[in-house]
């Protein structure tokens, strides 16, 4: 087995993310790709998808994307813009690499709706640990 097939068995066992319906679809080293399908336990109070799931699925995106290095990275920093309200259907978040040096890196994360919609972009920085 890889590395990279590795770390890729470590984020499949997330058990928080698959609780909450997240999965991992594509990861290389710099770039991982993470969906859910919205479920009726994943609206707020307001009928939009609750804001901390749209966050969750970015973060397990920039997590994975982070760790394909093959580097034990956590998240120091991270941010989200929420761009527009979701309601349903299909999330898809893809991680890119910004930046990456032997400490830090820099991920930037889009947010799709199933209507190939931009909803939210995160960005997170991550601590690579030795």
């Amino acid at each position: 087995m890889t590395d990279l097939e590795e770390i890729k068995k470590k984020f499949l066992a997330d058990k928080f993310s698959r609780s909450v319906g997240i999965t991992l679809d594509e990861i290389a080293p710099g770039k991982a790709v993470t969906s859910v399908v919205i479920a009726k336990d994943h609206y707020n109070g307001l009928g939009v998808v609750q804001g901390g799931l749209v966050f969750t699925l970015a973060d397990f995106a920039f997590a994975a994307a982070a760790n394909a290095k093959g580097k034990a990275t956590v998240g120091i920093r991270c941010d989200i813009v929420f761009i527009k309200p979701v309601k349903g259907g299909k999330l898809t978040a893809i991680a890119e690499e910004v930046s990456c040096s032997n400490k830090i890196s820099n991920y930037e994360v889009k947010i799709y709706s199933d209507k190939n919609e931009l909803v939210a972009k995160f960005t997170g920085t991550g601590f690579r640990k030795d």
